[in-house]
């Protein structure tokens, strides 16, 4: 049951990441409903450099942000799915995903919003139980 769990977990990662690179990359989802702050965006530069502008640094962080979520899923399906025994002999890879999942969804609930949250809530929920069942 620890298996599918994290199965599940990290399914969850790996679908919102993909949705999240998706929505970053082919939809206008993340533009803001006032255009005036998309130009800002485009116009602006951080302070650390004028080699980017806030918009490009936008849509990278985004992006990179959905690669992590997919990298996650991409490591720990397989893992779970072949090696399961890793897992179970390492507290480091039995508590990694539930220390993943506390710190996303400590983000979701002070930076993001509903969708995300509940679905990270569900992934941390699993990966909690695994960790319980392994550690029995």
């Amino acid at each position: 049951m620890s298996q599918i769990l994290l199965i599940i977990g990290a399914g969850i990662f790996g679908l919102l990441g993909a949705l999240h690179l998706i929505y970053t990359f082919f939809t206008p989802k993340f533009d803001s409903h006032d255009p005036a702050i998309k130009a800002a965006m485009k116009g602006g530069s951080p302070r650390i450099t004028r080699e980017t502008t806030m918009w490009k640094a936008w849509i990278g962080f985004n992006a990179s942000h959905s690669l992590g979520a997919m990298l996650f899923a991409g490591i720990y399906i397989p893992l779970a799915l072949n090696h399961m025994e890793v897992i179970i002999g390492s507290s480091w890879f039995t508590l990694l995903p539930l220390l993943t999942g506390l710190s996303y969804l400590w983000l979701a609930r002070k930076y993001w919003f509903k969708i995300p949250l509940i679905g990270i809530l569900i992934s941390t929920l699993c990966f909690a139980g695994a960790a319980v069942m392994i550690f029995q």
